[in-house]
């Protein structure tokens, strides 16, 4: 049951380091931020990650992971590092989207949302001495229910896509 738990936590502090920057945008007026790739174009000319990936929207997954992750019983500085490299995986994502042609804010199943939670949780599995399965547990069900959680998101007009 314990194991169970805290992948439930892990799964709803991911879940919030995502809709974060979502959630910022909306509040913003959907005013485009500071974009993270500087508007930069890689050696293929497409650029480097997207207009979708800014300074603001990292920003916002740090800081609500970090106030929200000792209400989940993780230290603060956890819930940082989460945030963190949640959001280091979406900009993954968002590399190897540009290279392969895909354009921003296209859906790529999988590649959308596994290094969003894997990434994070390979960096804390030491931390929370995290076995392979329960990462691999984790991601999986990110994966799951990030597709019915993204239209609900959708619905309710904070997503612009139901994906």
């Amino acid at each position: 049951m314990d194991d169970f738990l805290l992948g439930a936590r892990l799964l709803l502090l991911l879940s919030i380091a995502n809709l974060a920057p979502i959630l910022l945008f909306r509040l913003s007026g959907r005013r485009p931020g500071l974009r993270l790739d500087g508007g930069l174009d890689f050696f293929d000319r497409r650029p480097l990650l997207g207009p979708s990936k800014t300074v603001r929207g990292v920003a916002a997954a740090v800081a609500a992971s970090a106030l929200v992750s000792p209400l989940l019983g993780f230290a603060m500085y956890l819930g940082a590092i989460v945030g963190v490299y949640s959001m280091l995986g979406d900009a993954l994502s968002s590399f190897c989207k540009r290279r392969l042609g895909i354009p921003a804010s296209a859906k790529a199943t999988g590649l959308d949302q596994i290094p969003e939670a894997l990434v994070p949780l390979l960096v804390v599995a030491d931390s929370l001495s995290l076995s392979p399965v329960q990462i691999a547990a984790v991601t999986l069900a990110f994966f799951v229910l990030e597709i019915p959680t993204s239209r609900l998101f959708y619905r309710m007009g904070l997503r612009d896509q139901p994906y």
